[in-house]
């Protein structure tokens, strides 16, 4: 059996979160509609609605939030998708009767006798709505990559005006929220990993914020070791490299005859070098006796001879 999406993980454990407050349920639900849900026609010019899903415990949750909506009769059917992945999809059915219309009323889905594509700002006046508007909207049309292959959550819908809200919504509460379109899709996104895990603590899924703060976590470690690592290799490579001139300058002070006029320091220094030439200057200054200093001053006076040398000849 194939395992959920990191997407439906988060949503399964956001459909277990049930708001105590009437008004975050009802803003809870509006968004999951918006989302998802499209109108029916019944007769005597009755609507109805009907909400689909490929996620089981999304369609409980939509069922819960409409059976606490006092009048409306509810039905759920599930198909077995034609698709490869052959997923089952949820659809939770609204019965079309009168009692809908004023269920879309409180929900902000109508104004009067028509539909209402605007802003919502009724069912967003408190900051636990505008919680419950959010978790509302990611249970109906959100996504999340997992945490090991990016940072990156989309809200999807098909409205602009109401892609529009959310991107203002989510600006307004201080997230780096963006905008984009794919296809006859809206999508507002989030990218950076402190909003994303803010965004879902916001939410209430714990799970998912930690799953990104402790991959962020490790991630920020693996860079800083290969920094170091990285670090490290550069000066291997630099101590290398100058090693290889000192030894040639020693080298061209032979080949000149310069060598056995020069001071014991230096005669000792140039042994030294020709002898351990891959030492670094602290292997040097602790098999000579002195300092690191001494033995860097030591080999760029070498150098310099050398070069002197090769500018007479």
């Amino acid at each position: 059996m194939a395992q959920p999406s990191f997407s439906a993980e988060v949503k399964n454990d956001l459909a277990r979160f049930i708001g105590r407050r009437a008004c975050c349920r009802t803003a809870e639900l509006a968004a999951l509609l918006r989302m998802g849900a499209v109108l029916t026609l019944g007769a005597k010019r009755t609507v109805g609605l009907a909400f689909t899903t490929e996620n089981a415990a999304v369609a409980r949750k939509a069922l819960m939030l409409l059976k606490g909506s006092a009048g409306v009769m509810t039905e759920l059917t599930v198909s077995r998708s034609r698709r490869l992945k052959k997923r089952n999809s949820y659809r939770v059915h609204v019965l079309p009767s009168r009692e809908v219309a004023a269920l879309m009323g409180r929900l902000g889905l109508m104004r009067g006798s028509a539909l209402n594509m605007g802003t919502d700002s009724a069912l967003l006046k408190k900051a636990c709505c505008r919680k419950a508007y959010l978790r509302g909207a990611f249970l109906g049309g959100g996504s999340v990559s997992r945490p090991d292959a990016g940072y990156h959550v989309e809200l999807v819908t098909e409205s602009y005006s109401f892609a529009e809200l959310l991107l203002s919504l989510l600006r307004t509460m201080g997230y780096p929220a963006g905008l984009t379109d794919r296809k006859e899709n809206y999508i507002v996104y989030l990218k950076e990993s402190d909003a994303i895990i803010d965004f879902f603590s916001l939410l209430g899924a714990e799970k998912a914020a930690e799953a990104f703060e402790v991959t962020r976590n490790l991630k920020e470690v693996k860079n800083q070791v290969n920094r170091l690592v990285n670090c490290e290799t550069a000066n291997v490579q630099k101590s290398v490299d100058a090693a290889g001139r000192q030894i040639a300058a020693i080298r061209a002070l032979e080949a000149a005859g310069g060598v056995e006029r020069l001071s014991a320091g230096l005669k000792e220094m140039a042994a030294a070098r020709l002898e351990h030439p891959t030492a670094t200057l602290a292997e040097l200054s602790a098999l000579l006796g002195i300092g690191k200093s001494g033995v860097n001053h030591r080999l760029r006076k070498l150098a310099a001879l050398a070069e002197e040398k090769e500018g007479r000849g």
